[in-house]
């Protein structure tokens, strides 16, 4: 198969890249060149803008199928499935489980209402337009290339080289040991899926000319936070002792979800860790165990540089100003 992948070198456009190769298929990839322009110096690279519209190294050139990982507004989307509609077969696209409207129900699947932003023109991409502008992306696209279009909706992607640290931060912290603050409820399920997973289905789906919308979410069987705290501190065979400090105790502290606190997120979101999969999972997505995820991911982690400014995770003073606060309460309110 001859792929053409937008993006290609950052996280999962990496790791598809990977996949793609691994399974034979000749890729070229087109993005601006500036990220991890070393990672594949045996392929094709073709360099263009998305953003400014400079779409111009692809005139003249056809792909079976193409795999678009990073469009984030509607007219960049729409632009390159324009530009791609006569000259490839099959248009996958990558959105995300925020399109949802509704974060309180869980269970949901592929049918359930999406988010309808007020104002469809906005670009500029925040916590509050982002689902909402992935949903006009998946549509711009689908409308372009109707019935040829794969549309992937992941959850939280974890693994190897993501640069998010929104689960790299407890692998890391609970492998440092001592007093660890543990958010909300150990029995509480989490959602993720090992990007090295979603890479390979993604790659078998293209394989297959698979149309529709999917859910790629996980692990299975499903998971909870303290099960994998649990995991990191078995890997890394640490000390680690965690105390689990309770959702109102996190919101009244103004302790930031899912990016301060990673993993955590308000019970009146709880639905974002719990979506259904079982549309994926039918069409083959399988997920190896989350032991294999933690030591990827220190592995990974041991070769960034020692200075490396972290993303997402507390720092280590605010959770020991967490902590000590925490403990100061009367028994009662723990």
């Amino acid at each position: 198969m001859n792929l053409l992948i937008l993006g290609g070198t950052v996280f999962l456009g990496r790791h598809i890249t990977e996949a793609a190769v691994a399974a034979g298929h000749t890729v070229t990839l087109f993005n601006r060149g500036q990220s991890g322009a070393d990672i594949f110096p045996q392929l094709e690279t073709l360099i263009g803008d998305r953003d400014k519209g400079d779409l111009s190294a692809l005139d003249g050139r056809t792909w079976d199928a193409v795999i678009d990982t990073c469009a984030y507004v509607p007219r960049v989307a729409r632009d390159s499935a324009t530009k791609l509609a006569d000259t490839v077969a099959h248009y996958t696209f990558v959105s995300t489980c925020s399109v949802y409207a509704n974060l309180t129900t869980t269970g949901q699947d592929e049918t359930a209402p999406v988010i309808e932003l007020e104002d469809p023109t906005v670009e500029n991409v925040t916590g509050e337009t982002y689902g909402g502008l992935k949903v006009l992306c998946e549509r711009a696209v689908a409308e372009t290339l109707p019935d040829r279009t794969l549309i992937i909706r992941p959850g939280l992607i974890v693994g190897p080289h993501d640069r998010s640290d929104r689960f790299t931060y407890w692998p890391v912290r609970v492998a440092d040991g001592g007093e660890v603050l543990a958010p909300g409820r150990p029995e509480r399920p989490v959602q993720y899926i090992d990007v090295r997973d979603l890479a390979a289905w993604t790659v078998r789906m293209v394989e297959q000319k698979a149309t529709g919308v999917y859910n790629t979410i996980g692990p299975e069987p499903e998971t909870t936070m303290g099960a994998t705290l649990e995991s990191c501190r078995r890997i890394s065979g640490s000390n680690a002792a965690f105390t689990w400090v309770d959702e109102a105790f996190l919101l009244e502290n103004e302790v930031g979800a899912y990016v301060e606190m990673p993993l955590w997120v308000p019970e009146e979101y709880r639905a974002f860790d719990a979506f259904s999969a079982d549309k994926a999972v039918a069409a083959g997505l399988t997920y190896r165990p989350i032991d294999d995820t933690i030591r990827a991911t220190l592995t990974w982690q041991a070769t960034r540089p020692a200075d490396y400014q972290w993303r997402a995770g507390l720092t280590r003073e605010r959770e020991r100003e967490l902590l000590t606060k925490w403990h100061q309460q009367p028994s009662s309110l723990r």
